[in-house]
């Protein structure tokens, strides 16, 4: 059974054990990367396939890049404050509120 991912894209998430937080700009239903990478995860932390993945634009206090976590290593960013990592303005915008909505790809 394939679980409703917790998280949107859009939304900002802080990552459970280590010092980072990003903003969701894809998710896979259950895991879809590389044994090799999956395997490089140590055992005691290693999350189970079968749970939403994310992708995400994440920075922590050194740097930006992307970052795949599993749902169960994720926790919402309720902190409000904006994210700096270049891709971003790629894909989303800000609204009014602070929140990230993607941008419209088809405008005319």
């Amino acid at each position: 059974m394939i679980k409703v991912a917790k998280f949107q894209i859009g939304q900002v998430v802080k990552h459970r054990i280590y010092p980072f937080r990003g903003v969701v700009f894809d998710v896979d239903p259950i895991f879809d990367n590389t044994d090799e990478w999956y395997d490089a995860i140590p055992e005691e932390i290693r999350p189970t396939k079968d749970q939403p993945f994310y992708h995400l634009f994440a920075e922590n206090d050194e740097s930006e890049y992307i970052a795949y976590v599993s749902e169960q290593n994720l926790l919402e960013d309720d902190t409000a404050n904006p994210l700096r990592h270049p891709q971003i303005d790629e894909v989303f915008q800000r609204d009014s509120d602070g929140n990230y909505v993607a941008r419209d790809t088809y405008s005319h």
